[in-house]
């Protein structure tokens, strides 16, 4: 059996040890421990050490700045240890300094070791679903951090509801005709900048009938034989990319509904000649076009020096 592909921000590198969340005077211990690690989240951006080379900054208590216990999230052990995300709102200055830089994980994930970039989109993923459920979806009440940090419960009593992380699952894929594969742009891109097909999963919609629907609606193109090939948390803000290929049924290329300003073939030479501009190497996208040019011309799409990816960086 081949192994499973793992992109960037995927893999096991957490221990979540959920059992843990309801365990109050465990977490109290492991908040005030030295040994216990913190992850800062200053907005939507992560610490990183980019000398010598890129890293995670993880922090221990004495490090932070002062904040309240109800704003730390349990993650689980990374490397053995406790490690929590803590969250700080990008409406005052960056709270941590000389430890590094505050930089959009979305650029600088591939950059990274792949367990730091995995513990920081977690990270991210947490903060980010926290700050957009302080107050009750029910009755409009506030809500506080409870299970360490995993679900936020409405503080109303005759209300009590509880609200759970939630990721919006998204299809993304390469259809192909064998020679050629199919990517599309938006007019908001960078000039050049193509991508495979996406879109989010509607209610009622299986992830294969996404797919047959988000192409044919984006590009009028008929598809058939879907492979899956991998996924990819994407916590932009909170997306879980699942990743197919596909081949094409149909050849003539439209964009009936607008979302795309175009969509085109391309062929490996096309990719090797720089034309298109490709998505970032940290995305599941890349992943999907490099896996396709690598088996049509048994080379490394990354490698290869006439490629051309966004952004301008290996």
């Amino acid at each position: 059996m081949t192994p499973p592909h793992i992109n960037v921000f995927a893999g096991a590198y957490v221990d979540r040890i959920s059992e843990r969340r309801k365990d109050s005077a465990w977490q109290a211990s492991a908040l005030t421990s030295e040994q216990s690690l913190f992850v800062p989240i200053w907005g939507t951006q992560s610490l990183i050490q980019h000398e010598p080379t890129p890293t995670a900054v993880l922090l221990d208590r004495a490090s932070l700045p002062a904040f309240g216990d109800h704003r730390a999230i349990f993650l689980g052990e990374f490397s053995g240890t406790a490690t929590f995300a803590v969250g700080f709102g990008d409406d005052v200055p960056a709270p941590i300094g000389g430890y590094g830089a505050f930089t959009d994980l979305r650029f600088s994930g591939s950059l990274l070791p792949r367990h730091d970039a995995g513990l920081l989109a977690y990270a991210r993923a947490m903060v980010w679903w926290q700050d957009r459920h302080r107050y009750c979806g029910a009755c409009g009440a506030p809500t506080k951090p409870t299970s360490a940090g995993h679900v936020m419960t409405c503080t109303n009593q005759s209300c009590n509801t509880d609200c759970f992380p939630r990721v919006d699952p998204a299809i993304i894929v390469l259809v192909t005709d064998g020679e050629r594969a199919l990517l599309g742009r938006q007019a908001s891109w960078p000039i050049g900048r193509y991508s495979t097909i996406a879109g989010f999963v509607e209610p009622g919609e299986s992830f294969e009938d996404a797919v047959i629907r988000e192409v044919r609606e984006e590009t009028n193109i008929k598809v058939s034989h879907l492979q899956y090939h991998s996924s990819q948390p994407w916590p932009f803000p909170s997306s879980l990319m699942v990743g197919f290929m596909a081949k094409a049924a149909s050849h003539d290329v439209k964009c009936p509904d607008g979302e795309l300003e175009d969509a085109r073939w391309f062929s490996p030479e096309d990719f090797a000649a720089g034309r298109p501009v490709l998505p970032p190497v940290t995305s599941i996208s890349f992943s999907l076009i490099a896996h396709w040019y690598e088996k049509c011309s048994g080379q490394s799409l990354q490698q290869t020096p006439g490629a051309q990816i966004w952004p301008a960086q290996r």
